[in-house]
């Protein structure tokens, strides 16, 4: 699958978004998962713009995921919130589901807070949990490098890691840390995948975050990804998944995660664009 989109069309949609947002852009970018969109609610907005609206956009089909594009402030720090993705399983191309990558390294976005609801595999994970992104794992057979060369380190900022087990532990939130396990989707794993991916170390399974972490890497943004457990995944409980599930589990959980979200982003807003976090 195409991991490239082609330039004419990022360069569209970059000139579309110069004519609309308002300078300067913020060196922070968070793209909000399932659910998790209400973040978008906390930010002092400057502009918002509606996916449609840009060319060669794809939009989202899924329950949850807005569509739309914040620009503005939270506790006095400049952001841009990505409101919503789309997924391969959307009837997306690797290259669609990357585009919003692409546009923001035009716009000169430093950092990437990539966030998803996930599914739960370590069983001292429990929903509301939220997990620190290590690494992750290709469950789909997918290449996500542009030729046959496997990727030999993670997507995720060391020093990215650093600064939110440094802001969870100042605020007392549970943090513990995992390898995300990328799957196809749209269905909740089987049983007998599950058992398998927890015997290769993954602590949480997905629909999205791997293929935009790689992208943002290769980009020369610094990542960091954090996944809201949602549920428990298939086999860890006897309890039917269902998308509502999903949504109600992150409806719990705002005060956290705004709580960390925030103070990362004011953070990373005082950081010079010149320097990475160390």
């Amino acid at each position: 699958m195409n991991l490239q989109t082609e330039p004419g069309k990022i360069s569209e949609a970059v000139e579309f978004l110069h004519s609309r947002l308002k300078s300067p852009i913020a060196n922070t970018a968070v793209v909000l998962g399932s659910g998790l969109g209400y973040f978008a609610e906390q930010i002092t907005v400057i502009d918002k713009i509606d996916n449609q609206e840009i060319p060669h956009y794809p939009p989202s089909t899924v329950v949850g995921h807005a569509g739309k594009i914040v620009n503005g402030r939270i506790a006095g720090a400049p952001l841009i919130a990505i409101q919503g993705r789309t997924h391969l399983y959307e009837g997306r191309s690797l290259s669609e589901i990357t585009f919003y990558v692409e546009i923001l390294a035009r716009l000169g976005i430093q950092y990437l807070v990539l966030t998803n609801a996930a599914g739960g595999i370590d069983a001292n994970l429990k929903p509301g949990n939220f997990v620190l992104l290590t690494d992750y794992l290709n469950f789909t057979q997918i290449a996500l490098t542009p030729d046959d060369n496997s990727q030999t380190e993670s997507p995720f900022s060391d020093g990215l890691i650093n600064l939110a087990r440094q802001i969870a532990r100042q605020n007392r939130i549970d943090l513990p840390e995992g390898i995300y396990c990328w799957t196809l989707g749209p269905s909740f794993e089987t049983h007998a995948e599950i058992k398998a991916v927890r015997k290769l170390g993954a602590a949480v399974v997905g629909m999205s975050t791997a293929p935009e972490a790689v992208v943002a890497r290769r980009l020369g943004m610094q990542v960091l990804g954090i996944s809201l457990v949602t549920n428990f995944a298939a086999g860890i409980s006897d309890t039917p998944i269902t998308h509502e599930e999903v949504q109600i589990t992150a409806d719990k959980s705002k005060k956290a995660y705004s709580i960390l979200m925030e103070q990362i982003i004011v953070r990373l807003a005082k950081n010079d664009r010149a320097h990475s976090i160390e």
